[in-house]
């Protein structure tokens, strides 16, 4: 007989010997079952048994056994019945396994896909790549998912004919992908025209616990803010959480080597461009006079007031009008003690080589009232710093809100090359106020201080500021206030203790101009030092070393 016809008899053998095996113990299996099942159920009542009640209850079936035992076979009347209870509970086949959990990409790819299709599909294409009937498989190319299960990383392909040069429709795409994907998080969006391909990542969150700080950076340059890795050449050191950690920074030069003299911040309200302003004031005070405007007249920049190298804080139209007009003299007299010095050969005095810098916060609500009362528009007074700025040592920055932004003169716009955005916007404000596209979708909710940034001609980047809280404040929290007041030249009696003797005392403001009101003099003090006029007939303030 062939060797397979004896394997094949055995193998017939086999089973039949295993089938006969479980139908004779078949009784025993249900038993064993349901004895298990109720060793189960003993071992889970007895540990949710309080343990104040366990004595008791091993004292109960204790006599229980007790008087089985001495009945008349007792002991085999309880084997009966323990046997035919197992076999009555062990009577129920094993529970069918539970169906394996679906694909989250199956799910997720595929709400993604048909949500995508009423968009990339022409009626007169025969053979589109999506279609009703369509997978995803065929149009993206890869993905990644997070540990949360939520889309990270996506690649996919849509047709020739799709315009995507055109804004509006880029933006449809990007807001059904961000509404299937996530709306709390921010997704970049790489388009590739020559491929017609499309890549999408979800970006991280910048860190919201960096306080205002001594940066790493040199005399002029300005530490915006905090971006991604591949937003910055380089990492400064900063302080976070306790730990110093590297950081990638958003850095702006000034200075009259500078392509970018000027800054423009415009932002959602609430979303911290007057922290910015004061975050911009701490850095330049170390090697910059300033001159601060608070056309909102909230108060925010009060803790600049009567600091060395605070030339003034203006919140009044009629305070504001001669601070800018002092500034545009002030700018004219610096290019001609500039050319002066050229033209002779000699270094130009100190007075026109220290930086100026004019900070305001909201200057078009005072537009619209000098315009209610028939006065100049502050915003004209800056042309002359605006156009001669770089020339002159004078920085312009300006923060409105982005509802304003049509209300900011064409000449601030034309000037302002560094631009900042706060707060979540739609893909046209953001192209308006940026200057360029932004390949970047918002989050429907972001902290304070979460924008973009565009420095010049390049491309914008992701940008959150450094916690700057107005240290008046009471209701801010108590670390982020001393931070901005550590950075302040000194202390300020009204909210601080008394400034240490070596610290330099601020010069004395010269009092509000008031129309119709002559101005009395000033007598200064020993404690405040000589006083401090807007005009440059003398050096308005003591020039210190750089820190």
């Amino acid at each position: 007989m062939p060797l397979n016809l004896h394997l094949s008899k055995g193998r017939e053998l086999a089973r039949t010997a295993g089938d006969h095996a479980s139908d004779m113990f078949a009784p025993l299996t249900v038993i064993g079952r349901g004895l298990r099942h109720h060793s189960a159920w003993a071992k889970a009542r007895w540990e949710a048994t309080p343990k104040e009640r366990r004595g008791p209850t091993i004292f109960l079936v204790a006599a229980m056994g007790l008087g089985i035992y001495l009945l008349p076979h007792g002991l085999l009347f309880a084997l009966i019945a323990l046997m035919a209870s197992a076999a009555w509970v062990g009577r129920a086949p094993k529970a069918a396994p539970a169906p394996p959990e679906p694909d989250v990409a199956d799910i997720k790819l595929t709400a993604l896909y048909a949500a995508l299709t009423p968009y990339l599909t022409g009626p007169e294409d025969l053979n589109p790549l999506y279609r009703h009937e369509g997978g995803y498989k065929d149009v993206f190319r890869s993905w990644e998912f997070d540990g949360e299960g939520r889309l990270s990383r996506l690649e996919l392909a849509y047709p020739a004919y799709f315009t995507d040069t055109e804004p509006a429709a880029r933006a449809r795409i990007e807001q059904v992908v961000q509404g299937k994907a996530g709306r709390a998080r921010e997704y970049r969006f790489d388009w590739d025209e020559e491929s017609n391909k499309l890549r999408i990542a979800a970006l991280a969150p910048l860190p919201t616990d960096i306080a205002v700080q001594r940066f790493v950076a040199a005399p002029g340059e300005i530490v915006l803010g905090f971006t991604d890795e591949d937003g910055s050449a380089r990492t400064i050191p900063v302080g976070q959480g306790g730990a110093v950690t590297q950081q990638p920074p958003v850095v702006w030069r000034t200075g009259p080597r500078s392509a970018e003299p000027h800054l423009l911040a415009l932002g959602t309200a609430g979303y911290g461009t007057s922290s910015l302003i004061r975050s911009i004031a701490l850095q330049a005070l170390p090697f910059a006079d300033l001159v601060v405007i608070d056309g909102a007249g909230t108060g925010e920049h009060a803790c600049l007031v009567n600091r060395p190298g605070v030339h003034t804080v203006e919140t009044s139209l009629h305070g504001a009008l001669a601070a800018l007009e002092w500034a545009a003299q002030e700018t004219e007299r610096r290019l001609t003690a500039l050319n002066a010095s050229r033209h002779a050969g000699i270094a130009p005095p100190e007075d026109v080589t220290r930086p100026l810098w004019l900070l305001l916060d909201h200057p078009t609500e005072l537009s619209e009232l000098a315009h209610a009362e028939g006065r100049p528009d502050p915003q004209d007074l800056l042309e002359l710093p605006l156009r001669h700025g770089r020339a002159a040592r004078v920085t312009v920055v300006i923060a409105d809100d982005v509802e304003a932004r049509d209300r900011i003169t064409p000449t601030v716009r034309a000037t302002t090359r560094a631009r900042v955005l706060l707060g979540p916007t739609g893909p046209e404000e953001g192209h308006a106020a940026l200057g360029a596209p932004l390949d970047i979708v918002p989050a429907a909710h972001a902290p304070a201080g979460r924008g973009y940034a565009r420095i010049g001609n390049s491309a914008p980047v992701r940008l959150q500021v450094p916690a700057t809280v107005d240290p008046l404040d009471e209701e801010a929290p108590a670390p982020l206030r001393d931070a901005v007041i550590a950075l302040l030249p000194h202390r300020d009696t009204r909210t601080e203790a008394a400034a240490p003797a070596e610290v330099p005392p601020r010069p004395v403001v010269p009092p509000a101009v008031v129309p119709g009101v002559p101005i009395p003099p000033v007598e200064p003090s020993a404690e405040a030092g000589p006083g401090v006029d807007l005009g440059k007939e003398h050096p308005a303030l003591r020039f210190r070393p750089l820190a």
